[in-house]
C-alpha cells in the first residue's frame, strides 16, 4: 500500500444532523490524518466542477441543488490506502442496506428521499481525488 490523499465531503445532511464530530472521529480512529478541513456552503462553480461527469443525468440538478442548499464540510485525509479504506468505512451508497459499523449503516437514514442524503462523499480513485482536492482546496493538490 502507499500513502494516498482523498477528498471527503460531509454532506449537508451530516452537518444539519450534527454528525461532523462522529464522522471525523471515525476517520481518525481508522488511522487517517486530516490534513485540510473547511466548512462552507458550496458555490455553483465548485459543484458543477465536482459533479461534471453526471451533468445531463436525471439526478444531476437535484443533487447540485441539495449540495448547495446548506453548509457542508470538505476534508482532505491522508493515509495508507485511504481512498479504498474510507469508501469501505462510509458503507454502500444506500443507507438502508449499508452494513452496520459503517458511517451510512450506523448513521444513515432511509433511501426514499428526493435526493440521496447519504452523509458523505469519498473520492473513488487517485485521479478523482487529485481533481476533487483541487476543486475544494485550490493549490493543495
Amino acid at each position: 500500500m502507499t500513502t494516498q490523499r482523498t477528498l471527503i465531503l460531509l454532506k449537508p445532511d451530516a452537518v444539519q444532523r450534527s454528525l461532523r464530530g462522529e464522522i471525523l472521529r471515525r476517520i481518525e480512529a481508522k488511522g487517517y490524518e486530516i490534513t485540510a478541513l473547511a466548512q462552507r456552503t458550496a458555490t455553483a462553480e465548485e459543484l458543477a466542477a465536482h459533479y461534471a461527469e453526471h451533468e445531463g443525468k436525471p439526478f444531476y440538478a437535484p443533487l447540485v441543488e441539495y449540495m448547495g442548499s446548506a453548509p457542508l464540510v470538505a476534508v482532505v485525509a491522508e493515509g495508507e490506502g485511504v481512498i479504498e479504506g474510507f469508501r469501505s468505512l462510509a458503507g454502500s451508497t444506500n443507507p438502508t442496506s449499508a452494513a452496520p459499523g459503517t458511517i451510512r449503516g450506523d448513521l444513515g437514514r432511509e433511501w426514499d428521499l428526493p435526493v440521496i442524503q447519504n452523509l458523505v462523499h469519498g473520492s473513488d480513485s487517485p485521479e478523482s481525488a487529485a481533481r476533487e482536492i483541487e476543486i475544494w482546496f485550490p493549490g493543495l493538490a
